[in-house]
């Protein structure tokens, strides 16, 4: 594992090849690209907004990010009504409640022998402060992800999913990564966290949270990458079979279908086959597992009809080990 942070930033994150190289050693296979952006987010301290189709690893990059740097992963996820106190902090009201009957209990006890109304409130005013310290603050992945000594990585998920006026609120926070508790005052990051925004594009984003960020598009992997990530999840699986089955996958993504498979369904479907024990790609095996690759009815009914001819293209291959498609077997 990655040796941890300091105060003074994440140390392994030196070079855009250090971190394609220590994101692929978690199992994550970035591009030149997704490591750029990465390693400007860090300089640079700025937070990336990663959009894309669901299901080409915006989440996992984030996920991928703390397993390498060994720091927390912080996760918000975002949906329509999401506010202020389900993001950053809310008050401990049931242990505030207990302190009140506490505190009711011993009246007598703490004003002891006070003379007039006046000391008598201003013992009990004593105790004011206390019922909004430290102590009865319940951080939320915001405030969390800020509170962290070694740093961490705050992934904020699907923000087009949540309102403008939490945008406009994660906008401010994000600017300085400090937040601001009235009874206590501005709590600052002790390590500003790695931020990563994903949009699915359910909603158009503002320009200032735009301007704000990094902007990263993460697509669909090509055939090569695909194969990369797939050896690196799953274990034991032959070239042949490897190169078979992501030559089917990115075949049914070109078809006119409701949801394209994901990379995680490819590497799910992978490990389907292994258990199976195909060494290929056969039809039988396909038609039976296509609810692995497939999530809607539809969509299973629209391939049926084309798995023959798709096994017969995904195993075209030559004796040199090529592809009909021309893109190379992986080792």
């Amino acid at each position: 594992m990655a040796s941890k942070t300091t105060s003074t930033g994440y140390e392994p994150m030196t070079s855009i090849a250090a971190i394609t190289s220590g994101l692929a050693g978690v199992g994550y296979i970035s591009t030149d690209q997704i490591s750029t952006a990465v390693f400007l987010a860090h300089g640079l301290r700025k937070p990336i907004l990663i959009e894309g189709p669901a299901g080409v690893g915006k989440t996992d990059l984030a996920a991928s990010l703390a397993r390498w740097l060994d720091v927390p992963l912080i996760r918000l996820q975002c949906y329509e009504g999401l506010d202020e106190g389900k993001a950053l902090y809310e008050w401990k009201y049931g242990k505030q409640l207990l302190y009140t009957q506490i505190l009711k209990e011993k009246l007598n006890e703490l004003i002891g022998a006070a003379d007039t109304l006046g000391q008598s409130l201003g013992k009990l005013a004593d105790f004011e402060d206390l019922f909004f310290s430290p102590q009865f603050l319940e951080a939320r992945p915001l405030l969390t992800a800020m509170q962290q000594d070694q740093g961490s990585v705050l992934l904020i998920d699907e923000i087009d999913k949540s309102d403008e006026a939490f945008e406009a609120f994660l906008l401010e926070v994000l600017s300085d990564y400090q937040v601001s508790v009235p009874e206590i005052g501005t709590i600052r990051a002790k390590v500003p966290p790695v931020v990563i925004l994903t949009s699915n594009n359910v909603r158009e984003l503002g320009d200032a949270l735009k301007r704000r960020c990094l902007h990263l598009h993460i697509g669909f992997p090509d055939h090569v990458r695909e194969q990369r990530i797939v050896r690196a999840r799953v274990d034991g699986i032959s070239d042949t079979l490897l190169g078979q089955l992501v030559r089917f996958v990115q075949s049914v993504r070109e078809a006119d279908i409701k949801k394209r498979p994901s990379i995680a369904e490819t590497v799910d479907w992978a490990r389907t086959l292994l258990l199976l024990h195909a060494s290929e790609l056969d039809e039988a095996f396909v038609r039976d597992t296509l609810n692995v690759l497939l999530k809607h009815e539809t969509d299973i009914a629209a391939i049926a009809p084309l798995v023959p001819r798709l096994v017969r293209e995904a195993a075209g291959a030559d004796s040199g080990g090529r592809m009909a498609s021309g893109y190379p077997d992986l080792g």
